[in-house]
């Protein structure tokens, strides 16, 4: 990629977000395109970031049904591992859900209020006794519950419980599944937003300060940085109008898409 020849190789930062916004600044500088002021960074960044994760969920949706689906070559199995690998860090594994108070066997979904999270993608719903882990709960609609529920032989049971999605919360069948530490969930969240935090300089540039108290990094690995300073630069086109940065980026998306 002909990217890599403005990346800057001499002095690596070990906080991404840095490194992104300097590889950024550096391509504008380089032909006097404009500046992008540190609030408009972190909004690009932001929606850049979500980007990512969300071209990573695709692929790896994609990945699981071909291995599933068996029309994939042998390679398929690593990629779906790298895939999930590259959202690990967004992974809540087995977090209590909160018990929704309108009835004991609705529980709240993943949220800021209830987990200190914002839900992306939910996993696994698991339920637990006073023994243990009994079993996971399986996905349905209320079409499938009612059906399920006036079958002779297939209704939920302790062992196979069932699930629906009701608004904010979800509802668990049977009903035996009602205290506070019956279900717990597997989930992805939403990445954090990047914040590229700075001290002011009089006279001067901002510069750059990771110990100030709402500084975040990107929490997509490291492989990732080229695709973000695409996707930034090419919002960047739109923010100070210059449609060459915006064709630049786009062929440089392009040319990303044809390599994954």
């Amino acid at each position: 990629m002909r990217l890599f020849y403005f990346c800057i190789f001499a002095k690596k930062q070990k906080e991404m977000i840095d490194s992104v916004r300097s590889t950024v600044l550096t391509i504008l500088n380089k032909n006097n395109y404009g500046v992008i002021t540190p609030a408009d960074f972190n909004l690009l960044a932001k929606k850049a970031q979500l980007e990512v994760v969300e071209d990573i969920m695709f692929r790896r949706n994609r990945a699981v049904n071909e291995e599933n689906a068996r029309v994939s070559g042998t390679g398929v199995s690593d990629k779906t591992r790298e895939l999930a690998e590259d959202l690990e860090r967004l992974v809540v594994f087995e977090n209590q859900l909160t018990q929704n108070g309108t009835s004991q066997s609705k529980y709240f979904l993943p949220s800021i209020s209830t987990t200190q999270d914002v839900l992306y993608s939910l996993q696994n719903v698991l339920c637990y006794d006073d023994s243990g882990f009994v079993g996971e709960a399986e996905k349905v609609d209320y079409r499938d519950l009612v059906r399920l529920r006036m079958a002779d032989l297939t209704p939920p049971t302790s062992k196979y419980p069932v699930y629906v999605v009701s608004g904010d919360s979800i509802h668990v069948f049977p009903e035996t599944y009602n205290s506070a530490n019956s279900v717990k969930a597997t989930y992805i969240r939403h990445p954090r937003d990047p914040k590229w935090t700075y001290i002011n300089i009089l006279g001067g540039a901002p510069v750059f300060d990771q110990t100030i108290n709402d500084y975040q990094d990107f929490e997509v690995p490291e492989k990732y940085h080229d695709s973000l300073v695409v996707k930034i630069l090419k919002d960047c086109g739109v923010v100070i109008r210059e449609a060459e940065i915006a064709n630049y980026a786009a062929t440089e998306e392009a040319e990303d898409q044809q390599v994954n």
